[in-house]
């Protein structure tokens, strides 16, 4: 009852802070907005993750407040993040705890069978001296059911608990196989960005350090098969617009030739160039040009779907 109050009043200062701010609209915030309503419209979540779903509405909260009080879009992009990733860790908790709901429910119908059993055979124990050889028979049938019953129910429960295990194991070995590879959560997925270090000055050929840098990446795609990815190479403004352009693609296409040479399918990797479009710095200093200069790696979901940019 506590957690259900608190949570009312999460969404009644979310819709407050929604209601009373003028700034424009924040894309990846609306996206943290529109994700926390679904989840706390979710039955199942508000009442299997309810503490999750507090977190995730306090930091919404939070980065409501950073939008309506004109803070940095960084800090407000870092809020919002923050707050669909503790959106995704109250949906994901509410499935965990069904399937354990589900793999509680399997361990009952086995203690079911289990009693059937037993009731069964004391009433066989209670027939026995009078019954007929064809009421024995009859009742060793049901005996045998019963055991199949109690088998099938055992094997459903170990299976369900070993698939719950598997998947937790395998969420926890990504996530740390992303850290390492410094992914980052955006709009469009997980994003690894490769800085200029792989290549020389206006040159689109990698450099030994730089493909030791994509040896762990080839290692994540062979370790998840279902994942693609989107190459994209960026330059900074300096120079020509074509030639920026021209040097872009060459260099995700030698991203994606490395790591096709590390055993990657070809069929699982694209690219595109955007030469010094979409920089995430100013082209004013060196310290900005050199962040422009980059290739960023956009990984799919698990159907392998890559969202557009």
């Amino acid at each position: 009852m506590k957690n259900a109050h608190t949570l009312s009043a999460l969404v009644c200062a979310v819709a407050v802070l929604t209601a009373c701010g003028t700034p424009a609209k924040h894309p990846l915030l609306e996206e943290a907005r529109s994700g926390y309503h679904t989840a706390q419209s979710d039955p199942d979540v508000t009442k299997l993750a309810a503490v999750e779903l507090q977190e995730a509405g306090k930091a919404l909260q939070d980065a409501e407040r950073a939008h309506n009080k004109g803070e940095d879009k960084e800090v407000v992009d870092h809020l919002a993040l923050v707050a669909k990733q503790r959106v995704l860790i109250a949906q994901e908790t509410a499935k965990q705890k069904t399937t354990e709901a589900e793999v509680a429910n399997a361990d009952i119908e086995r203690e079911k069978v289990r009693l059937e059993m037993r009731t069964a055979e004391a009433e066989a124990a209670k027939k026995k001296a009078a019954a007929a050889q064809a009421a024995s028979q009859q009742l060793n049938e049901q005996l045998t059911a019963a055991k199949q019953q109690a088998e099938l129910a055992q094997q459903s429960s170990t299976q369900k608990a070993a698939e719950l295990e598997a998947v937790n194991a395998k969420l926890k070995q990504m996530e740390s196989e992303l850290n390492e590879l410094n992914a980052k959560k955006t709009e469009r997925g997980m994003v690894i960005t490769l800085g200029d270090v792989l290549f020389d000055t206006n040159k689109s050929q990698l450099k030994a350090g730089g493909i030791r840098s994509l040896e762990k990446l080839a290692a994540f795609f062979k370790e998840y098969p279902e994942r693609k990815a989107l190459i994209e190479g960026f330059t900074d403004s300096t120079g020509s617009e074509d030639h920026n352009q021209q040097l872009s693609e060459q260099r995700a296409n030698a991203v994606r030739t490395a790591l096709v040479d590390m055993g990657i399918g070809s069929e699982r990797l694209s690219t595109r160039g955007y030469g010094e479009s979409f920089p995430v710095a100013s082209n004013d200093t060196a310290a900005g040009r050199q962040l422009n200069r980059r290739v960023e790696i956009i990984l799919s979901d698990d159907q392998g779907n890559v969202k557009s940019r």
